[in-house]
């Protein structure tokens, strides 16, 4: 199945209200699991997240790990929002520094970082090469990195059956992005050959789960 762009940013505020008060537990946890697994405890320095969304992912990392700090940057100022409510209700506000900004961007307040993270955020991006553009160019030597994303199915009728069995009770702008999402997203192949054209050799593709593919490794 050919990939289908979709808009860049869910900026609407019915939109992020649905994205916010969405369960993604289930979703959430692998990301937050496959880091500890992956990196292990005990992590020290500067974090920067891409496409934080409503910010779910960094109070759990920001909890787990009290001696990171972490720029968050998403987009949309209607996320950045939920974001701000979340980070202050979790108690990890002081540790967090949100930013509205438009990728591929320059203007961010450390020139390099500990560590990278990204959850569903390339599926979104007009080029996705600017996207591992950016990354190469904010990694620190020993970088440790995680993006993880949606993977395309192999059809339509299966990205229609994916939305039937994990947004069935979703509300209808949720339940449609969700199926946008899928039809957007990248297959492994095609990931792995954005990370050559970028000389991110190193990092590692896994599919995950059944809508899910993970890039790992530390530089």
């Amino acid at each position: 199945m050919q990939r289908i762009p979709e808009p860049e940013l869910m900026d609407a505020a019915e939109q992020a209200r649905a994205y916010a008060e969405a369960d993604f537990e289930e979703a959430n946890n692998l990301f937050v699991d496959s880091f500890r697994a992956c990196f292990g405890d005990g992590l020290t320095g500067r974090v920067l997240d891409l496409g934080c969304g409503p910010a779910d992912i960094i109070c759990r990392l920001a909890q787990h790990y009290p001696d990171l700090r972490f720029d968050a940057v998403d987009g949309a100022a209607a996320m950045l929002d939920w974001a701000k409510h979340s980070l202050a209700r979790h108690g990890v506000a002081d540790r967090v520094s949100l930013l509205q900004r438009h990728l591929p961007c320059d203007d961010l307040p450390a020139s390099r970082y500990e560590v990278i993270t990204s959850n569903s955020l390339l599926h979104n991006m007009r080029n996705a090469n600017d996207f591992w553009a950016m990354l190469a160019a904010r990694a620190e030597d020993a970088c440790r990195v995680l993006v993880m994303d949606l993977l395309r199915p192999e059809s339509p009728a299966a990205a229609e059956e994916l939305v039937a069995q994990y947004a069935a009770d979703a509300p209808p702008v949720l339940r449609q992005d969700f199926h946008n999402s899928l039809l957007a997203a990248y297959r492994p192949d095609e990931v792995e050959a954005q990370l050559a054209r970028a000389g991110l050799e190193w990092l590692e593709v896994r599919v995950v789960s059944d809508r899910h593919w993970q890039v790992s490794g530390s530089a």
